[in-house]
């Protein structure tokens, strides 16, 4: 211990003058910078001044130095030193290395700062790109210090960690513990291991890998702790619920916590939902009572809880997510109604349908953008959005509807589910090339050829996918759903969640099958309810009254969620404009429909062309999401994103009246009751 005591006296002798010197730096600073304007000293005074400052800097180098070797020397004599414990050997190794590092650091940060300015005095400040590249440097080499500031700070919490495992050995050494003590002493050390045995080192695994950047983020705490005085160490030993934002605004909430040993609940997320189930109650309501759609009522809540609206939605990404399920239920019901007998009917009319509408509309936006001067990447992307009609809003006009069809007739809801099913099927192959049309944006004309063989390489991976998809529901068909569900049927009686599981986890199963072979899990859930309802009229009827009230939860959310994207301001400032061009989409795409559908559907079937038309005549959802991933890829502009958001909103509020007045016209009035 008397070594121990010699070494740290000459490590505390050493941290003195180290603080003299940094006593000395203001002033020092002061001194430079009356010397950099001329007013300091004569040209003698000058360059005597830099070499005294040359001398002191070489000399706190060489002090460093001195003191590195005795640090070493130190861990050497605690390492041999058989007086110690494992854990005080372990505190004290850990504290000279830390304290190495320090040092280590202290001295980058000095050249670097050199570095820095010698840079800075070479460039030219009337060059805003050469000092925005040294803005960058600097703010890079910010990021790396804070990172290694950071890593140094939770070495010395593993350090005081254990500085106290030894001490409280120290303590049990020298005494006799109770059997309760030793009990709780063997309780902690499993905890300790628990803890060691589930901790992901996510940021020391994460930091280095390619493609992670270091950024300045803001910590927000709660509401309840700003509210409360809690210290410093109170916050960082929080639930770790606080708010991360970073600086280009995007806020961050806690996915996984470093202790999962702890419940924790993200309350931001439940205040949302438990706002947008209060508000779309009487939004709903009086959507009722002026006879629209409930739908429209979920969408004015997302508007009035939204950015534009009481901006109170925390969570926007998370009730997206939660909103996402209701499609999937809606869609799953939709299959059930959809029998494959119905699909085997009018699988020609609705693949030629859909292929035939998305061609004509692609080939119309390509005609437009060569006249108002669009690239051709934007215009396909944009004629191929307004293509796609949305199939949740389509499936709510048609659920609870009789839809009877008479021998050698065809059913409206039919062929329109059919085409709607081939959109989202498309879909998926859109969302497949888009990277390609990504590289197109910026590739010379000398690679079209490569870029049109990629497409078709693409094409060809969905349509092998198809076909696949098409095989394992097949089977599932033939060998595994009817005895899949008279097992589950027999094991639910009496426990209906047992049967409502079940179901659940066979939509899932296809959402995953189709997910992982690159088609769209919207196909997943249709199909999964086609194929339960191939098992007979008494088992649809069961299975949708008990899956029909989660869907309407969730559709709730959904439609909610699109209102968080609703800018009514946006709206009003360009109100005739986006009416123009409202009214252009939804004509054109009712035109092309029936062009279209009166070319492929028999002389029987022709009266049914004006409904489905007006079932397709406005832009899908999906719209949304295609348009965020474009605007985030350089395809379009902000300009662009938000007309097409704002297109898709009109049309999808013109839908109902179109819908209705289609049903007014080609049903008879016993039908056309049931219908609307």
């Amino acid at each position: 211990m008397k070594v121990m005591g010699r070494i740290w006296f000459c490590i505390l002798i050493s941290l003195f003058h180290l603080m003299v010197y940094a006593a000395e730096h203001e002033d020092v600073a002061k001194h430079a910078i009356k010397l950099h304007r001329g007013k300091g000293a004569a040209i003698t005074q000058r360059k005597q001044w830099v070499l005294d400052n040359c001398r002191k800097l070489s000399g706190l180098l060489r002090q460093k130095n001195v003191v590195l070797n005795k640090l070493k020397n130190a861990i050497r004599a605690v390492e041999k030193n058989s007086g110690l414990s494992d854990e005080e050997k372990l505190f004290q190794v850990h504290t000279f290395e830390i304290f190495q590092k320090e040092l280590n650091e202290s001295e980058n940060s000095v050249f670097q700062a050199i570095h820095g300015l010698q840079r800075a005095l070479q460039g030219d400040y009337k060059d805003v790109v050469n000092m925005k590249e040294s803005s960058r440097q600097r703010l890079e080499a910010l990021r790396e210090a804070a990172i290694k500031e950071e890593t140094e700070y939770v070495e010395l919490l593993a350090a005081e960690k254990h500085q106290v495992e030894a001490l409280k050995n120290m303590q049990h050494q020298n005494k006799s513990l109770s059997m309760l003590d030793e009990i709780l002493e063997d309780v902690r050390k499993a905890a300790d291991r628990l803890e060691e045995e589930i901790e992901e080192h996510a940021f020391d695994d994460n930091k280095s890998v390619r493609g992670v950047n270091f950024e300045a983020v803001l910590r927000v705490e709660e509401e309840a702790n700003s509210k409360r005085n809690v210290s410093k160490h109170e916050v960082e030993d929080n639930l770790g619920l606080s708010m991360l934002i970073d600086s280009q605004n995007n806020q961050y909430i806690l996915t996984k916590p470093r202790d999962s040993t702890i419940p924790r609940a993200d309350h931001h997320f439940i205040k949302d939902i438990v706002t947008i189930g209060m508000l779309s109650l009487p939004c709903g309501w009086l959507c009722t009572m002026i006879g629209l759609p409930t739908m429209f009522g979920y969408v004015i809540c997302g508007v009035l809880l939204g950015p534009s609206g009481l901006n109170s939605i925390k969570s926007i990404v998370q009730v997206e997510t939660l909103g996402e399920f209701g499609v999937f239920f809606t869609l799953f019901l939709v299959g059930l109604e959809f029998s494959p007998e119905k699909l085997r009917k009018v699988w020609k009319i609705a693949l030629q349908g859909s292929c035939y509408m998305t061609f004509l509309m692609v080939s119309f936006g390509l005609l437009w953008g060569h006249f108002l001067q669009i690239r051709p990447t934007q215009s396909v992307f944009i004629s191929t959005c307004l293509s796609l009609s949305s199939t949740p809003l389509v499936s709510r006009f048609l659920v609870g509807s009789t839809r009877g069809e008479k021998e050698g007739e065809i059913d409206y809801s039919s062929v329109l589910l059919g085409m709607l099913v081939m959109q989202d099927v498309q879909l998926g192959l859109f969302i497949a090339v888009m990277p390609t049309l990504i590289q197109a944006g910026v590739n010379t004309y000398s690679s079209i050829f490569l870029e049109i063989l990629r497409i078709m390489i693409l094409i060809g991976q969905i349509l092998v996918s198809l076909v696949t998809v098409f095989l394992i529901c097949l089977v599932i068909k033939t060998y595994l759903i009817g005895p899949y569900y008279r097992k589950l049927h027999m094991e639910s009686k009496g426990n209906k969640e047992i049967l409502v599981l079940g179901i659940s986890a066979f939509i899932f199963l296809m959402l995953t099958i189709t997910e992982l072979l690159d088609v769209s899990m919207e196909l997943g859930c249709f199909l999964a309810g086609a194929l339960i309802s191939s098992q007979g009229h008494m088992v649809t009827e069961e299975i949708v009254s008990y899956v029909e009230p989660i869907r309407d939860f969730l559709a709730i959310i959904f439609f909610a969620s699109i209102g968080l994207h609703v800018f009514p301001t946006f709206v009003i400032y360009e109100l005739t404009v986006l009416m123009f061009l409202t009214l252009s989409v939804v004509i054109m795409k009712f035109v092309l429909a029936v062009l279209v559908l009166s070319l492929i559907l028999p002389k029987s079937g022709q009266y049914i062309k004006w409904i489905v038309s007006a079932g397709l005549a406005q832009v899908s959802e999906f719209s949304f999401v295609l348009g965020s991933r474009a605007r985030r890829a350089g395809i379009i502009s902000r300009e662009v994103y938000l007309l097409i958001l704002s297109v898709t909103t009109l049309s999808l509020l013109l839908a109902p009246a179109l819908w209705k007045a289609a049903i007014m016209k080609c049903l008879p009035r016993p039908e056309r009751r049931l219908s609307t």
